[in-house]
């Protein structure tokens, strides 16, 4: 089957534009984009004020519910920055033409993204091959969408013989559990409800293993980034501060109730979430294996997937200018 049109769907219209206004210059402050059930220390951070008193402005925060629908959001002015945004997102967005660009590894995360198999159909990573011809909710031009298809490749199974469901997390964990799909993929609380209905095919060890690598990352569009780079730099200086904190095993009793709070998921939950979580430090982003050049690599890999399976259109040649490091070089010098 062919997901060109239902993926492209999902960034048309935003192609040609060139992303968000200067979130100062009217005075209302700076919008920003996140996930629920996504628990992360930068929402400590959040609660507390922490970025309106750095950034001398209010923040408004706008949770969304995938990424596509960020990169949607930063092409219409309507978000400034997005916090978590999956790598395959971003790059189905630029491969599109859209001008948003990397400011940090947000997360990294190979246990929390994955795809469940219903129970009933008992199979495992040994009879993978059974999934030929099955109906997966998969949410299209996501992280998930990427595992899946290198999940899918790596078994030799045919996804053009497969029935795929565009469904964001939340539905497809709510369609496997009635039964009406016989695989979803997702992330964070959904993947939680998913593995209630069955059982996931590779560990994220495994995953790994094979090159399937799962982060997010902090992305704006370019001309917010070009008028508003000092800015930029004091947001990704509170997150990485926020980082730190939660890096001290000390302070996690203070900070995970406000975390679960703000996330809406108990203390539990938000715990087995954050334990399957990396945060990597400013140095280690603007290393090669992230932003020094591993990113940029990986993200040419994505777009490359995406091509061969007909989900884009076209992959850029190069990914490098994509990323903009200049913000987080500046952060880690405040």
């Amino acid at each position: 089957m062919k997901l060109t049109t239902k993926l492209m769907s999902a960034v048309a219209g935003v192609a040609l534009l060139s992303g968000a206004q200067a979130a100062m210059a009217d005075g209302h402050g700076l919008t920003v984009g996140y996930f629920l059930e996504w628990p992360m220390p930068f929402q400590y951070a959040k609660v507390n004020g922490t970025y309106d008193e750095a950034l001398g402005a209010p923040v408004t925060w706008v949770s969304f519910d995938t990424g596509t629908a960020m990169s949607a959001a930063m092409a219409s002015g309507d978000v400034d920055i997005s916090v978590s945004q999956g790598v395959p997102p971003f790059v189905v967005a630029t491969s599109a033409g859209q001008d948003i660009q990397i400011l940090d590894v947000a997360v990294s995360y190979s246990e929390n993204d994955n795809c469940v198999v219903a129970t009933g159909l008992e199979i495992d990573k040994t009879s993978a091959a059974e999934l030929a011809g099955k109906k997966v909710a998969v949410p299209l031009g996501t992280a998930a969408h990427y595992g899946f298809l290198s999940q899918m490749n790596h078994f030799g199974v045919d996804i053009s013989g497969m029935s795929v469901v565009d469904m964001a997390p939340a539905e497809g964990a709510a369609a496997l559990a009635q039964g009406s799909v016989d695989m979803a993929c997702g992330w964070g609380g959904a993947l939680r409800t998913m593995k209630e209905s069955g059982n996931i095919l590779l560990t994220g060890a495994e995953k790994e293993a094979l090159g399937i690598l799962v982060f997010d990352v902090t992305s704006a569009p370019a001309g917010f980034v070009a008028e508003n780079g000092d800015m930029a730099a004091k947001f990704l200086k509170v997150t990485a501060d926020a980082n730190a904190m939660w890096a001290d095993e000390a302070n996690h009793a203070k900070m995970l109730p406000v975390i679960a709070k703000d996330a809406g998921m108990d203390e539990a939950a938000t715990a087995s979430t954050l334990a399957g979580f990396a945060f990597p430090n400013m140095a280690d982003q603007l290393g090669g294996t992230w932003l020094g050049g591993g990113a940029q690599t990986f993200m040419k890999g994505v777009a490359d997937v995406f091509v061969n399976a007909k989900s884009i259109d076209a992959a850029l040649d190069s990914y490098d200018a994509t990323v903009n490091t200049g913000p987080l070089k500046a952060a880690s010098e405040m």
